[in-house]
């Protein structure tokens, strides 16, 4: 069974943020819109911030997915929310290694930055890897246990 993505995204990411929603569905995954839902201008933590709490409220494990301009913004907001290790990511490589070594649940894009056909590559290299665990389970618990102090 495929996982809920969450994805969210402010007025510079909405265009892209409806390609990838009908990219994933198109996949078989279920898709929740967290907004906006238009070009108007908004603020980008608002919609960081609906997307991280269903990632940390989803038992099962999902993933969030967030598109701003560059992707930096919504990054640094996803980050301020416990349990959330989100990635700010503009190529293959960086999504793959980021669910494999850090155990990344939010992956960040700039749609500014990168183009559609690039997302799409993106996201199914998120999707796709698999966290491996062992020597980087430390390194993932270091990174979480900053969030207790």
């Amino acid at each position: 069974m495929k996982k809920i993505i969450y994805i969210g995204a402010d007025s510079a990411g909405y265009a892209l943020k409806g390609e990838v929603i009908n990219h994933l569905v198109e996949l078989g995954y279920t898709v929740k819109d967290m907004g906006c839902d238009s070009v108007a201008s908004c603020h980008y933590p608002e919609f960081a911030a609906r997307v991280c709490e269903c990632v940390q409220g989803d038992l099962e494990g999902s993933y969030g997915i967030l598109i701003c301009g560059t992707g930096i913004g919504m990054s640094m907001s996803a980050n301020k929310h416990r349990g959330i290790r989100a990635a700010l990511c503009s190529d293959t490589y960086s999504a793959r290694m980021t669910r494999c070594h850090n155990d990344a649940n939010v992956l960040c894009m700039g749609a500014r930055v990168i183009g559609s056909c690039l997302a799409m590559d993106i996201v199914d290299s998120f999707l796709g890897a698999e966290y491996e665990g062992g020597r980087h389970a430390i390194r993932v618990g270091m990174i979480m246990g900053f969030e207790n102090k």
